[in-house]
């Protein structure tokens, strides 16, 4: 374990080592850490920024007065924890003995640069001629580098490039580079109106010979009113389908009830035949309207039935009347017949 832990601190220490090392430069990115040396050593160093208020003092091992951003080393060296834009300028350090005597003196100067960002390379032909753009967010501080085929042409701040016809006709890549002291960064390559027309002029991009964006939007609007047309379709069929379901269902469940009502009405009379089989359903049959009878029953008055009356509506040739029975058999209690009238 305390090999490891001797490895890791010796890495550690290496690493500040490399940290601390690292020298300021003339010229720094935003954001670096460096040290500025001190060419002398001594007991008491001042540093200030001479293009502002900035003073850190060093005496006798220990800061008299610490400034934000800014410390000091062991042997007087300045040091940057991260440099801005308002760090540039010059930095003037004094040394002095023991006795507060002046010993030495110096002017130390870094300039600091924002970074660079990718610019963009634009295009436009006219008049068989084209004009190039580099377009880097309007940094004035940059300076733009044209490249042909890979190889500088131009090393200047104009961010346009003018390429004639005879140029055009080559048919080369072309590419561009901001940067300043610190970094910097280029654009895609790109090729000298490689769509021209006939005339010259690269113009707008075209489909179907009309204008390539509306082109866009009528085939998009066409898509989108089809797929509707075909969710609309859907839709109806399956509520088609439903509903045809439905209705098949539905006669099948006035079919079961119809059945059912039959075989309650058949139990009235018999449920089985003679030989043990269940009878068949009696068909229903439409109501008939019927005479209404006499409600009120009469007794019976004789044993036996009388003769029905003739008809009266035949006149010609009425039915010959009952002969009266012999006085002898006739009984004294008993009348004497009367002929229906």
């Amino acid at each position: 374990m305390s090999c490891k832990y001797s490895l890791l601190f010796l890495f550690l220490c290496g690493f500040a080592a490399l940290t601390v090392s690292e020298i300021c430069k003339k010229d720094l990115l935003e954001g670096t850490s460096c040290t500025i040396k001190l060419p002398t050593k001594s007991n008491e160093i001042t540093w200030a920024h001479l293009s502002s208020d900035a003073l850190i003092q060093w005496k006798n091992g220990k800061i008299r007065k610490p400034f934000p951003g800014l410390t000091m080393e062991e042997d007087g060296s300045l040091t940057f924890e991260s440099v801005s834009l308002k760090n540039t300028g010059k930095y003037k350090y004094t040394v002095y003995n023991s006795d507060g005597t002046e010993i030495g003196a110096g002017v130390e100067e870094i300039r600091v640069y924002a970074k660079v960002p990718k610019p963009t390379l634009t295009i436009k032909c006219k008049d068989g001629n084209a004009t190039l753009t580099c377009d880097f967010r309007e940094r004035p501080d940059l300076i733009v580098s044209w490249y042909e085929e890979g190889k500088i042409i131009q090393k200047e701040k104009n961010p346009k490039l003018f390429l004639k016809s005879d140029k055009i006709q080559e048919k080369k890549t072309y590419s561009c580079s901001v940067g300043n002291p610190a970094s910097t960064e280029q654009s895609n390559s790109i090729m000298s109106c490689s769509d021209t027309g006939p005339g010259g002029d690269s113009g707008p991009r075209k489909l179907f010979g009309f204008d390539f964006w509306i082109m866009v939007s009528i085939l998009a609007g066409g898509g989108s009113l089809l797929l509707l047309l075909i969710c609309v379709l859907v839709i109806c069929a399956c509520r088609s389908c439903k509903t045809q379901r439905q209705h098949e269902q539905d006669e099948d469940e006035l079919r079961l009830r119809i059945f059912q009502d039959e075989g309650q009405n058949g139990t009235a009379r018999s449920k089985h035949t003679a030989r043990g089989q269940p009878a068949p359903p009696i068909p229903q049959e439409e109501p008939s309207p019927q005479i209404p009878t006499q409600t009120q029953t009469q007794p019976k008055a004789q044993t036996r039935g009388r003769p029905p009356p003739p008809p009266e509506d035949d006149d010609e040739n009425p039915p010959p009347l009952p002969r009266p029975r012999n006085k002898q058999h006739r009984k004294r209690h008993e009348e004497p017949y009367r002929p229906m009238e």
